[in-house]
């Protein structure tokens, strides 16, 4: 989602270049223990906007230092310098800023030892990073600032807990010879500067400061409160008080800030002043946070973090961690010097750090919900459903299906509350529809894998049943826009008239593509369900996607003809196309012209090249409708390698994998090992744009072990891993599943997958379905050089078609 950044396609060898380089590269490491190859700073570089702070899986205290540029995720590895410490954030987004609210700064001293000595604006304040100082686990995150302060971060649920370290120079804004007087302050402020009012006070006797703000989301509508608890640990009190603007003083003890014409809001808040601490002393900061009060705040810290303790905090996180990961094992086999082999640390550091980003959202607010009151879990940050459908919440469900139904609950109550099904939500509030009503997807795909113990369904079913149905008054940040067209001519019109809501007209390609997609996923469930009538309505409605095929459209680039015919293209309410040229809105025609705007275009974040292929229910129809399997493939082939297609987008992980369906799962192979590590590599800019929310690493974790889904069906498409073997235990069952490389190579050569067995039997589908994963077993790729003629080839070896079931 949002704004994307082009990087170079790197070639293997670069890759293998870079990666010798690479700070997490490790040697002798227990492969069981993928936390030890985590490596949070990638992607914190060039567009990644990753969240490289401290937090625990899910988790709601999200901390790390902010610096001022391309600081989406708060820190960014650009060499920027550091405004603040803040608590939350989200990880990946796009184009805007998120929370990072109330961020505590210390000077080691004021100069001339007064108080407006200091610096106290975020635009003046900030200071450069000590190269090489930064390094990060999960759990974990320490940097170095030039004023020779080291700030180490660990996090509990909803605490974040800092020490800060001061080093023999450190001076801050004063010449110190002996010992320091550090001030530590808290701004009233966020990091997109978006404060409409806010509250501070600081206790003048323990230095305790709390305090309340309420902001705006970053892709939504409507504001959010927020509350904060700071307590210190390690130096006695000199004074207290307050900031406002440039300057500070020790009374009063509280202050209040409202909206006014200051753009950005102006700085406000609190400061303790310490007396003397020693040059190597440490003073540690705890900052509880709470959706509900500045009461639930303190608690919030004082239940999690009673003693202050750094060390007990971050076990207790790094428990967690491992825990999570503990699922998934990794058999790397034994080094290798062999010509051509590839690092397996480095790539299990790719593999590992994707499946840690896979994991820090969707965030668990359970207990923080102040609008409304329900014995339900909450959770927060889905952002966005548009981009999470299609990796991440399939790859929760395969490695934590506790976490996924506790996420369906959640979703499902936001219905039960507020009347719809969130396509994206954050900070409380409703997040922008990219397309379809796309939890429709998240919800039937945790259905048919059995996330089922404690959700209420009918529930579910009843507003699944509403998104295809009924159109909300504003469409722009719920359910579907233009449902009588949908419903009575079968398309989305790019001219639609639409009296009965309102919305952005646009989209009219990927609205009516994703509608389908929507609506074939309704009657899977329907037929579950044993509602007939449903599943027959629906199932009609899900081959809505053909409408809009324009067979004599053809396409070319630069003026050269593609030598391909037949395009999805809009539609007037007439019936007669229009015409949006096939590649545009691709990384070759004005790749960021289609988003959210008025002026968006016919097709969201990608070409009409693109969303061509966009029929995931019925590949079979699609297959004969673009010329038969060979022109299909050849078809394909085209999109990956003339530039039209960005794996950045997520829209691009599915094209990767849809060879199976013509029976060239080796192609699929082929291209998984194309663009793994071409895009995804160990440096700090190692992944293609944006991770949107862990999309990039859900996706990177998925193709390395061979089994990428088709979200919303019962499909993972076989590839080989890319390690000798891995393993996978169910968390509902205790059953454990593994796939194993007969014939692996670390060269990657023998990417090609010959035969199959399951449980000794042999297997010729190029796909699995989740009962393999809940009864476990194990599966045996025997894997060659070349593309085999036989192994997932057959009509009835590819995964199953509407049309052909």
């Amino acid at each position: 989602m949002g704004f994307r950044s082009l990087l170079l396609y790197f070639t293997v060898a670069t890759f293998l270049k870079l990666s010798l380089a690479a700070p997490n590269t490790r040697d002798g490491v227990d492969a069981a223990n993928g936390y030890d190859f985590v490596d949070p700073l990638i992607g914190t570089r060039n567009g990644g906007h990753v969240f490289a702070g401290a937090t625990l899986p899910f988790g709601m205290a999200k901390a790390v230092a902010d610096v001022t540029q391309d600081n989406q995720g708060g820190y960014a590895s650009n060499g920027s310098p550091v405004t603040g410490f803040s608590h939350m954030h989200d990880s990946g987004t796009g184009g805007a800023s998120s929370l990072a609210n109330f961020p505590i700064f210390v000077h080691p001293g004021c100069n001339n030892d007064t108080i407006n000595g200091c610096v106290f604006p975020k635009s003046q304040r900030s200071v450069g990073v000590v190269e090489g100082s930064v390094s990060a686990r999960p759990g974990y995150f320490t940097i170095g600032l030039e004023s020779g302060i080291k700030a180490e971060i660990t996090a509990s649920n909803h605490t974040a807990l800092y020490k800060f370290t001061f080093s023999g120079n450190a001076t801050g804004d004063a010449a110190v010879d002996g010992p320091l007087s550090p001030l530590v302050f808290v701004d009233l402020t966020d990091l997109p500067n978006t404060r409409k009012n806010g509250t501070a006070s600081v206790d003048p006797e323990t230095g305790r400061m709390t305090g309340t703000g309420t902001f705006n989301p970053s892709f939504g509508f409507g504001t959010y409160t927020l509350h904060y608890c700071a307590d210190f640990k390690g130096g006695s009190i000199r004074d207290t008080g307050v900031f406002i603007n440039t300057r500070g003083g020790s009374e009063p003890k509280n202050i209040t800030v409202q909206e006014d014409s200051n753009s950005p809001p102006i700085p406000a808040g609190t400061y303790m002043w310490f007396k003397e601490v020693e040059q190597g002393g440490e003073l540690t900061a705890r900052v509880g946070l709470s959706f509900i009060s500045r009461e639930k705040a303190c608690s919030n810290a004082e239940a999690e973090i009673p003693d202050f303790s750094f060390q007990d905090t971050l076990a207790t996180a790094e428990k967690a961690w491992k825990e999570k990961f503990s699922v998934i094992e990794i058999d790397a086999g034994e080094p290798t010097n062999s010509t051509g082999a590839v690092d397996m640390n480095d790539l299990q550091t790719i593999f590992w750090s994707g499946v840690y980003r896979a994991m820090i959202s969707p965030q668990d607010y359970t207990g923080e919900n102040p609008l409304w009151e329900s014995d339900e879990p909450y959770y927060d940050s889905y952002y966005c459903i548009w981009d999470s459908f299609r990796s991440i919440h399939p790859f929760i469900t395969l490695v934590d299906p506790y976490s996924q139904t506790l996420m369906i609950r959640s979703l499902i109550d936001i219905y039960r509350h507020e009347g719809w099904l969130p396509d994206c939500r954050m900070s409380l509030c409703k997040g922008w529809t990219q397309g379809g009503s796309n939890a429709d997807i998240v919800l039937v795909d945790s259905y048919l894998k059995n996330i089922t113990q404690g959700v209420d369904w009918d529930t579910g079913y009843e507003a699944l049943i509403k998104d295809a149905e009924v159109e909300p008054q504003v469409w722009d940040y719920e359910g579907r826009g233009g449902l009588y067209s949908w419903k009575n001519l079968g398309y989305i019109p790019t001219d639609d008239f639409d009296p009965y809501g309102n919305g952005l007209f646009t989209r009219s390609i990927s609205r009516t593509v994703e509608y389908a997609y929507n609506d074939f996923c309704i009657a899977e469930i329907a037929e579950k369900l044993g509602k007939d009538e449903d599943y027959e309505k629906y199932t009609e409605r899900s081959g809505n996607w053909i409408n809009l095929y324009k067979p004599d459209q053809t396409s070319s680039i630069n003026g050269v003809d593609t030598n391909f015919t037949g395009f999805l293209q809009p539609k007037y309410l007439n019936g007669t196309f229009g015409f949006q040229d096939p590649n545009f809105c691709s990384p070759l025609n004005n790749f960021d012209s289609c988003y959210l705007n008025p002026n968006g275009h016919e097709t969201y974040e990608g070409s009409s090249w693109l969303y061509t292929f966009f029929a995931p229910h019925d590949m079979a129809s699609l297959i004969n409708t673009l010329g038969g399997p060979d022109m299909f493939v050849s078809r394909l082939d085209f999109l990956h390698e003339s530039g039209l297609l960005y794996v950045g987008d997520e829209q691009g992980f599915l094209p990767i994998f849809q060879y199976h369906y013509a029976g060239r799962p080796a192609k699929s192979a082929e291209r998984v090992h194309y663009y793994i590590p071409s895009q995804f590599n160990t440096t700090t800019a190692g992944i293609p744009g944006n991770d949107d929310s862990g999309a990039m690493g859900s996706f990177v974790a998925l193709a390395m072990l061979g089994i990428f889904p088709n979200p919303g069906q019962d499909v993972y498409f076989i590839t080989p891993p890319f390690f000798p073997s891995v393993s996978i235990t169910n968390g509902m069952t205790g059953n454990t599943a593994t796939i194993n490389n007969i014939n692996f190579d670390a060269s990657y050569k023998n990417i090609y997958v010959q035969s199959v067995k399951l449980d000794g039997e042999e297997y010729t589908r190029n796909y699995l379905t989740h009962d393999f994963f809940l009864n476990g077993g194990t599966l045996e790729l025997t894997l060659g050089p070349n593309e085999s003629t036989s192994w997932g080839t057959g009509d009835d070896d590819v995964p199953p078609s509407l049309s052909t079931k």
